[in-house]
């Protein structure tokens, strides 16, 4: 605990000098000043009113060019920090648009707000209601809206908030009961673009699409507004997304006050892991002592965990260190994740702006736009796979103008080892920009069935749904799912197309989570990933609750689980083989070769390993016995020649390969924005179609998602990160941090540390 008071809070925490070697980087951000524009001149009065009255005299400059650009016709992005209010820059149009008809010739719009979260469609809508705007008919349309409420929004609101899901499975194949809104659709805001990436991106981005195509029957043209964390790229990420032409706003004219920025790296323990291997301090420990620490110095501190069980293990954490020193603070300490009831977590909103909650550790479910202002400090407890929401967290803090502290805590993980000793690859470097595929075949597909169905397909309409569709639709016609007729392709069957798309999933029957005292339906997982997380002895948590799985029954796609409560994690592990269908692209690199294309991947989930939550200390491995399952997707690989090869002499080539899959399979996220559970890898000294050594790197979703293609294109960068972070780690021959992976089949043999750096500097020798 800090047994003394300085200046900063910061300083606080290092009072204990134990803990001064944790620190291996501080950056210090300076103060912003803001810059004010005027108020558009068709800002509605009654609307600048309002937000007089709530304090906001005048918009900042990025606000009222985005808005500019909206009113003129123009789709958008708005990519600036948090807390910069890029709500206002969507706000002024669509109100515009609704009080249109008032004093000018215009009909009066309607708007469609489309959020990731159900969580943050109630935020906005509980704003907009804020401002008593009495033209403005605001009202969400999401799972939760009861049957006799949804007939009053389709007829009577102007003001809808949605999420993608409720898009592609109701307001589309039911379009003509919207006909009325649509005719009017006059702005389609998309909050958190950033969010929308991988798979998941790939399959909203084609839900727009056929949003614009309705849209065209009705004879709307809406003006596409996005919302964005700061990006790379931004406007072709948000084209890519819409297939529109987007212009960007990227400069930040908020204010801001001035931050520090840690970099903390937990200790090495006396514990070992797998091989023998070091096992570092949990992050979730770390941060649990961190945040009491805060809390003892009335330092109000936000922690952000990457799962459920880890936000309620640092709050945990947290209160049990407070009840040793200071037990009156410890009710001062709470978690917040999504699974709450919503009043719950609005009390806990409540009482974090009232600073009777000091420390809270929370899921990103605090990190999408819920307002929350007056934090003093964010702690972020791993790294949350991208810059962008790393600044998307830290930037809680300091939203009153006041300092502000955030600390990166790394986990026992490459990429986040990296990051704390490459703080160059953090600050002052561009945020990712956004990946995804919309050409993906097997994301195309179910969207053109469920475009058919909501309104014939006509070959005019390939311009809109991107080149493939054209070699993608006789095959579909093939197959039986739809029938061609001389005006078009027809959905001809009875069930619904929009099914055939689980756009938060990678496609098949998901698997129903079902418990087994109850019979209650607790969840579902997607087929693909029912392997690794729901397999018999697996833990699965739901809503704060643990489970453990007793059958998973692949057959009638469903997991029976009971309620447990185990002190440890479960990893699967996999055995993986590889097969090369198709190079797509391919460079030299001196004698080594690297290559981007088609693969199929065989894999198949043979055990799981327990380990102890609290330290990471290996508890155990349980065989299974499940069949394998084989993906078409798309790889990034690269070779070694003969020459350069029998050069190396006795080197280790099948550990050194090894070891250097894995830890370029974790340091991939940092420049395709990705987790490293998105991908996986598989390496060989001989590889059969290749005939040399070779290290494959390949996307985890059938017909790929975009990352590997990232990788190829960022190869170069991607692989001297690899190399530093395996030359950077204190171990001596391979820990978690570097070469080591939890997913591994093989139990992490054979790795080979100084191999792998032997091999990564061959490859990079004559590297662009």
């Amino acid at each position: 605990m800090a047994a003394q008071r300085s200046s900063t809070p910061l300083d606080r925490l290092l009072a204990d000098p134990s803990r001064r070697d944790r620190i291996t980087h501080v950056e210090r951000v300076p103060a912003r000043e803001g810059r004010r524009a005027p108020w558009p001149s068709w800002s509605p009065p009654l609307l600048v009113d309002r937000l007089a009255a709530a304090g906001i005299e005048a918009p900042w400059e990025h606000q009222a060019s985005a808005a500019e650009h909206a009113r003129d016709g123009r789709s958008v992005i708005i990519a600036t920090g948090t807390a910069s209010g890029k709500s206002l820059a969507y706000l002024l149009p669509s109100i515009d648009a609704i009080y249109a008809g008032e004093d000018d010739h215009r009909r009066e719009g309607t708007i469609l707000y489309l959020s990731p979260t159900k969580a943050l469609a109630a935020d906005q809508l509980r704003a907009l209601r804020g401002l008593r705007l009495t033209r403005v008919r605001a009202a969400t349309y999401d799972g939760d809206t009861p049957r006799d409420e949804r007939s009053w929004v389709r007829q009577h609101a102007n003001y809808v908030l949605t999420n993608p899901d409720m898009l592609h499975r109701s307001i589309l194949p039911g379009h003509s009961r919207w006909s009325s809104f649509l005719r009017r659709l006059r702005y389609v805001i998309v909050d958190e673009a950033h969010g929308y990436r991988g798979v998941f991106g790939s399959h909203v981005a084609q839900v727009l699409r056929r949003l614009r195509r309705v849209c065209a029957r009705y004879h709307a043209d809406p003006t596409f507004i996005l919302a964005s964390a700061t990006t790379s790229e931004p406007a072709s990420t948000a084209s890519r997304l819409t297939g529109l032409d987007v212009v960007a706003v990227d400069d930040d004219a908020s204010p801001r006050g001035p931050a520090t920025f840690a970099l903390w790296e937990p200790p090495l323990t006396d514990l070992r892991g797998e091989q023998g291997a070091p096992v570092r301090r949990t992050a979730t420990a770390e941060a649990g002592d961190l945040l009491a620490d805060l809390v003892v110095e009335g330092v109000q501190t936000l922690a952000f965990v990457r799962s459920r069980r880890g936000a309620e293990s640092v709050a945990l954490g947290a209160k049990r260190a407070l009840h040793e020193v200071a037990p009156a603070l410890a009710e001062q300490v709470a978690a917040y994740r999504a699974g709450y009831l919503p009043e719950e977590r609005r009390a806990l909103e409540a009482a974090l702006r009232s600073r009777s909650i000091v420390g809270l550790a929370s899921t990103n479910a605090l990190e999408l736009g819920v307002d929350v202002s007056g934090l003093d400090a964010v702690l972020v407890c791993g790294w949350p796979g991208t810059r962008a929401s790393l600044w998307q967290q830290a930037g809680r803090a300091g939203r009153s103008g006041q300092a502000a502290l955030s600390v990166l805590v790394a986990r026992d993980d490459p990429l986040d080892t990296f990051l704390v000793h490459h703080p160059e690859a953090i600050f002052g470097t561009p945020v990712e920009a956004t990946v995804l595929d919309p050409d993906n075949p097997y994301v195309l597909e179910p969207h053109l069935c469920a475009a058919a169905a909501e309104l014939p397909l006509t070959e005019d309409d390939a311009a809109l749904f991107g080149p493939s569709t054209a070699d993608l639709l006789p095959d579909l016609v093939r197959r039986g799912f739809l029938r061609r007729r001389p005006n078009g392709w027809y959905w001809t069957r009875r069930d619904k197309a929009c099914d055939l798309a689980d756009i938060r999933g990678a496609g098949g029957e998901p698997v129903q989570v079902v418990e087994t005292a109850t019979g209650r339906l607790l969840g579902t997982v997607d087929e693909a990933s029912a392997h690794t997380t729901v397999h018999d002895g697996a833990v699965y948590i739901h809503q704060g609750d643990s489970f453990i799985v007793q059958t998973l029954d692949l057959d009638d796609s469903v997991a029976l689980v009971e309620a447990a409560d185990p002190d440890y994690s479960t990893t699967a592990r996999d055995v993986t083989d590889i097969t090369i269908a198709e190079t797509l692209r391919s460079a030299s690199w001196g004698d080594a070769t690297l290559c981007y294309g088609t693969v199929d991947v065989t894999s198949q989930v043979v055990g799981y390993q327990m380990r102890r939550v609290q330290t990471g200390e290996m508890l155990g491995e349980k065989p299974l016995d499940l069949p394998p399952r084989t993906l078409r997707t798309r790889a990034v690989w690269w070779t070694l020649s003969e020459s350069q090869v029998d050069a190396l002499g006795d080197l280790d080539l099948a550990g050194a390969a090894h070891a250097a899959e894995h830890a370029s399979i974790g340091l991939l996220p940092l420049y395709a924005t990705c987790d490293r559970w998105d991908i996986g890898g598989v390496s060989t000294a001989v590889h059969p179609d290749t005939g040399l050594l070779t290290v494959f790197v390949y996307d985890g979703h059938e017909g790929g998602a975009g990352f590997a293609e990232r990788g190829y294109a960022d190869a170069a960068a991607w692989l001297r990160a690899t190399r530093d972070a395996i030359a950077s780690c204190e171990c001596d021959s391979g820990c978690p941090s570097c070469i080591q992976s939890p997913k591994c089949g093989n139990g992490n043999d054979p790795l080979d540390k100084q191999g792998a750096l032997t091999l990564l500097a061959v490859l990079l020798r004559a590297a662009p």
